[in-house]
């Protein structure tokens, strides 16, 4: 199967579910139409700026497929974001395989991040490097965001996740034994702040938000040491140390 990125932006509204949420249903209709496999799915923070029209938190979101229907695939995505993004909404849709994402486009992501950027640049990237950019409702602003999702993923080192293959995050609560959560959820590695591998042995909290971030091409869980705590030794890193490594 080949390795496709599908970046979408700007799908909600003040009183609707978010990006995130919307992501989550086009990765369960992905597979449930048999056009593919969802690796995963991230969320990328972007700019904060008054000159940014955007609902609530300025994020984007990008699914990581396998899958042998790209027509399909696309046609998918597109017939569901203009069915589902909230009225008023500027939903941008970009779809890419893998290895055509290059330094141009991460570093895009990496601008919208930190600039205010424009549609006309988002296009004449898109339409150099040959990959698909539409907007679908509203002003199209969705682009530029939608563009820098499948940019920051491509990267390796931007975003958390909110969804792995095969397991909604959300449903994963309670404590384990570390060897255990491996075989739970898809991750490369948990570890202490510093990077250090925590032994399998161990057992772990994970609490109630657990997000893994994207490290060097690598999903990790980050834990804190559990002080005075006799039914584990460690527990997920809080979600604002979480936010703040990740946004």
């Amino acid at each position: 199967m080949t390795r496709i990125l599908i970046g979408i932006d700007d799908t909600d509204n003040k009183d609707s579910r978010g990006t995130g949420f919307r992501s989550r249903q086009l990765g369960k209709l992905i597979e449930k139409n048999n056009l593919g496999i969802v690796d995963g799915i991230t969320r990328h923070q972007l700019f904060f700026d008054t000159r940014i029209p955007y609902t609530s938190q300025n994020s984007s979101a990008c699914l990581d497929v396998f899958s042998e229907d790209l027509k399909n695939l696309t046609e998918l995505a597109q017939n569901f974001l203009l069915r589902e993004s909230a009225d008023g909404s500027d939903a941008g849709l970009a779809i890419s395989l893998f290895d055509k994402i290059d330094n141009e486009i991460i570093n895009w992501g990496i601008r919208a991040k930190k600039e205010v950027l424009t549609q006309d640049e988002a296009i004449d990237i898109a339409k150099r490097k040959k990959i698909f950019l539409e907007g679908l409702t509203g002003n199209r602003d969705g682009i530029i965001g939608s563009l820098a999702a499948i940019g920051l993923r491509k990267s390796g080192n931007d975003g958390r996740f909110v969804w792995l293959r095969g397991k909604e995050i959300r449903e994963l609560k309670g404590i384990y034994k570390v060897e255990h959560l491996f075989n739970k959820i898809k991750v490369d590695s948990i570890t202490d702040k510093s990077g250090n591998n925590i032994s399998k042995d161990a057992k772990i909290n994970v609490g109630e938000w657990v997000r893994p971030v994207l490290k060097n091409n690598k999903i990790i869980i980050i834990a804190d040491k559990s002080l005075n705590n006799k039914s584990y030794e460690w527990k997920v890193a809080t979600k604002d140390y979480i936010k703040s490594i990740s946004d």
